[in-house]
This record gives structure tokens, C-alpha cells and sequence, in this order.
């Protein structure tokens, strides 16, 4: 399990995807959620602009990561 600081509030599931170094670019972000390989607190999502807060978890590829804020 890993953890992802965000410096904003929140962040949609693409960015983040592209942020926490799971995927290369946007583009591929994108292609990975609408075929459904993005499980965001246990439910696949294919939403690429789902909202995700401190404390979400994003499953993709075999990891598991833990959306944390910047004051934690």
C-alpha cells in the first residue's frame, strides 16, 4: 500500500492515476479506467473525472494506493 500526498482538496481519478506514477500519461489514465482496471474504495470506476479525498483508496495493476492531504 502506498501513500499519495495531494496539495489540493481533491483530485480527479485521472490526475491521480498520472501523479502517483501508475501510468505514464493522461491519455493512458483514461484508456485504464473506461475499460474498468480502476477500483476506487472497492467498486470499479470508470468516471476518469471521479472526485477522490483524503482518505479514498485507488486499486490499479496489483497496488493499492492511499490518497492522504497535504496536512497529514
Amino acid at each position: 500500500m502506498r501513500e499519495v500526498f495531494i496539495k489540493t482538496e481533491s483530485i480527479n481519478l485521472d490526475q491521480f492515476l498520472k501523479w502517483a506514477g501508475a501510468v505514464f500519461t493522461g491519455g493512458e489514465a483514461k484508456i485504464k479506467i473506461r475499460q474498468g482496471l480502476v477500483k476506487v474504495n472497492g467498486q470499479v470506476e470508470t468516471r476518469r473525472s471521479r472526485k477522490l479525498f483524503p482518505g479514498d483508496t485507488v486499486e490499479f495493476h496489483g497496488e493499492t494506493f492511499v490518497v492522504k492531504g497535504g496536512s497529514e
